[in-house]
């Protein structure tokens, strides 16, 4: 909770310079002000190794706002939301299986011209991650069959990251972006209640993980587009009592999503 704290004071203290005497530069190598909205089209695959997978493609929408100053210090308040059906494979296999996922980010950075051409724009944060899956339902192995349990997962998180703006002629920038998620907790919510079995639902606290993240944009003008990539890699979580003398754990595991998007800037 003090590094939250701690970020949360950064990013008030940063936000509040950059929102003040807002302009939108002309320069495209600059961070521009304003509304984006946007779609996404992404491959996702969860895994538990040795356990378990969930993969499958996914739907979603992304939007910002992003405040500048004359100073070129810069915030910008996004989220977002992907939605698709899933194949599980580990206790048997099951299709369509709904998955859901809700993000939300505020960052605080500054624009560094290096030349004409080329520009570093360094940012650090504070992020959100809410996932959702239901696995409820049945799947045989052999003669063995098994419940399935609806899952609720929340990452709180540091974005570090710089993106490099390039002009490449006229008003075309390619802009490469790369990040550091520090990962500063999790929890793992887990309704084992859901089978039927007499457990009781787990809740796990996640401590340790990181995450990476990479795109590569091309702007101009109102419009952006790129392919782009987000991974997680997360330790065990603790272990909990969940009834009949049995302790429910969060095995590690790992998250890789990939795919396009395209975005207008208002």
């Amino acid at each position: 909770m003090k590094k939250i704290a701690l970020t949360a004071v950064l990013l008030a203290q940063i936000s509040g310079t950059a929102s003040a005497q807002e302009t939108t530069p002309s320069n495209p190598l600059l961070t521009r002000r304003g509304w984006e909205v946007g779609g996404q089209v992404s491959k996702y695959h969860y895994e538990e190794p040795d356990l378990m997978n969930l993969k499958g493609h996914q739907l979603g929408a992304v939007g910002a706002y992003t405040f500048t100053n004359p100073n070129r210090v810069y915030s910008r308040i996004d989220g977002r939301v992907a939605y698709g059906l899933l194949k599980y494979e580990g206790s048997g296999t099951r299709d369509d299986i709904p998955n859901w996922i809700f993000e939300a980010r505020a960052v605080v950075g500054k624009d560094f011209l290096v030349s004409d051409n080329v520009a570093l724009s360094p940012y650090i944060g504070l992020g959100y991650r809410y996932l959702y899956n239901d696995l409820r339902g049945y799947s045989t192995v052999g003669n063995t069959t098994y419940v399935g349990y609806r899952r609720y997962s929340h990452y709180v998180y540091a974005p570090v990251g710089v993106t490099l703006r390039m002009r490449t002629g006229g008003q075309w920038v390619i802009a490469p972006t790369f990040e550091y998620d520090a990962f500063l907790g999790g929890r793992q919510t887990s309704k084992l209640s859901d089978t039927g079995l007499g457990y009781s639902d787990a809740s796990n606290k996640q401590d340790s993980g990181r995450g990476y993240r990479a795109s590569l944009m091309v702007e101009k003008e109102h419009w952006s587009f790129g392919p782009w990539l987000h991974y997680w890699n997360i330790k065990d979580s603790d272990t909990v009592p969940i009834g009949r003398g049995s302790v429910g754990m969060e095995p590690a595991n790992w998250t890789r999503e990939y795919g396009l998007e395209l975005r207008y800037r208002f």
